[in-house]
């Protein structure tokens, strides 16, 4: 966001690197080798104009975040106890108690509610082996939430993600994402019905909260101009 703004500013191609965050650091030739070219008035008007429009979104976003937060305030016990899983942070679980509600007792079991969520795959048995069919039909939307969760949890240190590797030795991606997101959705309607949080014991779960919050946390900032942005080169070089 902070090369952008330069090149719509007009600043030299080579002061734009020390904006490069994460990953990209470490691919400052790459970056150069990109931002080396001729940016006529025509471009830096319609990179302009791109860049307002993704801010006023952005703005827009955070504000609908905010608003949907706020809305769970009545439910701040089932909100709170959903975060506890790993991969699911504050919006996905304002989003997941909004599909499914706070009470269990509608579904009657882990199972029903599977299937009511797209999740439950259909079983058949052969031979005395137990063997999975595909993916019903049902509520898609959560279906969808929950392997966005599923994709993040696989990324922490936890069970969940232990399941995913496990479950990737003799699966695709995408089947075994299915598989973690079901599991998280009966983890959801034991700690819903029992009110109870979800503990492993091998996560740090302060350090976690953290992590899976603060992308939102610096874009929102960004987006109200309360994130301080990296000092151009020239700027640094004055300093000294």
């Amino acid at each position: 966001r902070a090369m952008v703004k330069g090149l719509i500013a007009g600043e030299e191609p080579g002061s734009l690197l020390v904006h490069a965050r994460g990953a990209l650091k470490r691919k400052t030739e790459a970056l150069a080798a990109g931002l080396d070219g001729e940016l006529s008035a025509r471009h830096r008007f319609v990179l302009r104009q791109l860049h307002g429009h993704i801010e006023v979104l952005e703005r827009q976003l955070a504000e609908i975040d905010a608003y949907l937060i706020e809305a769970m305030a009545p439910y701040a016990w089932a909100h709170g106890l959903l975060q506890t899983v790993p991969g699911i942070d504050r919006i996905a679980a304002a989003l997941i108690l909004i599909e499914i509600g706070d009470d269990m007792a509608r579904f009657g079991s882990p199972e029903r509610l599977a299937c009511w969520a797209a999740l439950s795959p259909g079983n058949h048995e052969s031979a005395g082996k137990r063997k999975s069919g595909r993916i019903g039909h049902g509520n898609t939307a959560i279906r969808h939430i929950l392997c966005e969760c599923a994709n993040a949890a696989r990324m922490t240190r936890s069970t969940l993600a232990a399941k995913y590797r496990s479950l990737m030795v003799r699966k695709s991606h995408k089947k075994a994402i299915v598989a973690v997101a079901h599991k998280m959705l009966r983890l959801i309607y034991l700690l819903l019905s029992r009110r109870e949080p979800y503990i492993d014991r091998g996560i740090d779960y302060a350090a976690m909260s953290a992590r899976k919050n603060a992308p939102r946390w610096i874009r929102q900032l960004e987006a109200i101009g309360k994130w301080p942005q990296p000092a151009a080169a020239g700027n640094s070089a004055a300093a000294h």
